[in-house]
């Protein structure tokens, strides 16, 4: 049995050291990349136009990452540079030419009108900082604001667009600048702690309850309450380095590290695991992959150690691919790496946020061991559920990249499948026990369930949960007693500032959504169609982005508009301006949206 010291000892460190570098880092001063990389441009004595950037000591800047390109093709431009400084141990890039002190580089005679300019520089033993793009007017060496990342937004600071502008609140430190300003880097620390324990019963985190569970159910009687805990704490402290884990991908290269993994490979692979993580509990493993990959796959070893390292892998994955909720503490953290490049700080602030979210998984890793059978025929039956748990997992992930008629089959054979385990086709004899009885009845249930998914599916329904809603309204798909709303779809910045300027002296909502969103399901579900938001959003434009897919266009508006990911909700008033205090980030009631469109339309 592994001990519980080493691993107390553990969290501990983790709860106490990272604040600690975080505290440290706020020591060290660590400036903003603009005032780090202080660029300038000039013309020389043949009409060269010159780039130059002022570096401050301790830091430096990579040859390789300079870059030019026209903005309005798009083309790549050829940048003159002189031979660097070769950095052997440069941990970031590995052997890399960079440059102290001062960086010059040349475009010829022929410079278009307007160029993008990149570039990337570190501390020196230290952070490293995202890309920072900045335009340059050719003709009247006007300089743009820099703008950091390519995909976490990082606004200029007037937070102006051509047709919109945004809450101040929008485009500051946000939520950690004034817990920092408040109490300190601890205190940023400490309240994040705490937003995880008040975000960990939100759709986001709910499917890891399940997923838990059935891993733990895995080790059969061997489990215990301290078996439990470590296992639970296992997986829980991987998923609070996944979340960590975000705020350094956002440093370092500017992207929502959950957004980028939505893609169907990914999504795909994951769902698949689920599988075949099915096909263990129900004993078949041994017919798909040889036993010892598999077993390393699942953490099912000879030793009571060798799950620890599949609960760990579990909560990783759990962290980045099954649950990508934006939260507004998660939007804030990652904000605040972009606008400062503060990635300790940041990504110690989303770690503890990964722990106040796992605190009641621990507890229920722990606690919940007591309830499962130790031994003989029950723990059989214990795995089938489990391995039906992951089944439904599975789907639940396919429905991200699945048509919905096709996923709505699925759950439908995943219900008669699961009715005919429990024993909806045997036939009870005139004694048969209370408990025969109603598992004849469960399993009935569920076969109805079954048959009623499947017509839903058959018809057209999309959702798994209402499947003969439609049928209420006329086959028109929505509910009766539910008015549909209509959204404008745009997917980049002009077409949302067109849609501003064509309001027509009316309010408008910008709602940022995608089909692998949890969160945005349950929005569109329970709230948008209630009666109080559909008359209060009846004078409003309604606008929908969708990043299902992310591409170029829609990370540029999420970049003009200082969005994160989905589901967000934005409200512009009259006068094309963000509502102060209007803007609603992960989960959404009827009570914070109706106070937010009572700001909007005043």
């Amino acid at each position: 049995m592994m001990p519980l010291k080493p691993l107390l000892r553990l969290f501990a460190i983790l709860l106490f050291a990272v604040p600690s570098l975080s505290i440290q880092a706020q020591q060290d001063d660590i400036l903003r990349a603009e005032d780090a990389f202080s660029f300038s441009v000039a013309r020389d004595a043949d009409d060269q136009l010159v780039l130059h950037w002022e570096i401050e000591d301790g830091y430096y800047l990579y040859r390789d990452h300079l870059g030019a390109r026209d903005s309005t093709s798009g083309n790549a431009i050829v940048l003159e540079t002189e031979p660097g400084v070769v950095e052997t141990d440069d941990s970031n890039f590995g052997p890399s030419e960079v440059y102290y002190h001062q960086a010059v580089a040349r475009l010829g005679d022929t410079a278009p009108a307007e160029i993008a300019v990149t570039y990337q520089g570190c501390k020196k033993d230290s952070i490293c900082y995202p890309p920072l793009t900045l335009t340059v007017d050719t003709h009247s060496l006007q300089v743009s604001e820099p703008v950091m990342g390519f995909g976490i937004p990082t606004p200029a600071p007037s937070g102006t667009g051509s047709g919109f502008s945004l809450a101040e609140e929008s485009l500051g430190g946000g939520m950690i600048g004034a817990l920092l300003e408040s109490g300190g880097a601890m205190w940023v620390i400490a309240s994040f702690l705490v937003f995880g324990l008040l975000l960990a019963f939100t759709p986001c985190v709910l499917p890891m309850y399940p997923i838990l569970s059935a891993t733990l159910a895995r080790e059969g009687e061997a489990l215990t309450a301290r078996r439990g805990f470590v296992l639970s704490s296992s997986y829980v402290l991987a998923m609070a380095a996944a979340f960590g884990l975000l705020g350094v991908v956002a440093a370092w290269s500017g992207q929502n590290l959950q957004m980028v993994l939505q893609s169907p490979y990914a999504v795909g692979a994951v769902a698949l695991l689920f599988v075949v993580l099915a096909t263990s509990m129900f004993g078949l493993f041994e017919l798909e992959l040889p036993t010892a990959w598999v077993s390393r796959l699942t953490g099912v070893q000879a030793g009571k150690r060798g799950s620890i390292g599949g609960a760990a892998g579990m909560g990783f994955l759990s962290a980045l691919i099954v649950g990508p909720c934006v939260t507004a503490p998660l939007a804030a953290a990652l904000l605040y790496i972009a606008q400062t490049g503060d990635a300790v700080l940041g990504a110690a602030a989303l770690f503890a946020l990964g722990l106040g979210q796992g605190i009641p998984l621990i507890a229920f890793g722990t606690m919940g061991s007591k309830a499962l059978p130790r031994a003989g025929a029950w723990m059989v039956q214990v795995k089938y559920v489990f391995g039906f748990v992951f089944l439904a997992a599975a789907i639940w992930m396919a429905e991200r990249i699945l048509p919905a008629q096709v996923t709505m089959t699925l759950w439908a054979i995943l219900l008669l499948t699961a009715a005919v385990f429990i024993g909806v086709a045997d036939r009870l004899t005139v004694d048969a026990p209370a408990g025969a009885r109603f598992r004849k009845a469960a399993g009935l249930v569920l076969s109805l369930g079954g048959v009623i998914v499947a017509i839903g599916a058959a018809s057209g329904a999309t959702d798994p949960l209402r499947p003969l809603a439609h049928f209420g309204a006329g086959g028109g798909g929505q509910p009766a007693g539910q008015a549909e709303m209509a959204f404008l779809n745009a997917h980049s910045t002009p077409e949302v500032e067109q849609a501003l300027a064509t309001a027509n002296d009316r309010p408008t909502l910008v709602y940022f959504t995608a089909d692998w969103c949890v969160t945005c399901k349950s929005i569109e579900r329970d709230v948008l169609p209630a009666a109080d938001i559909v008359a209060g959003l009846s004078e409003f434009q309604r606008v929908e982005i969708d990043l299902t897919t992310l591409n170029d266009a829609n990370q540029g508006l999420m970049n003009d508009l200082a969005v994160i990911g989905p589901p967000t909700m934005i409200f512009f008033d009259r006068t094309a301006a963000e509502a102060s205090g209007s803007r609603l980030v992960g989960d959404v009631t009827t009570q914070t949206l109706q106070a937010s469109i009572a700001l909007a339309d005043r």
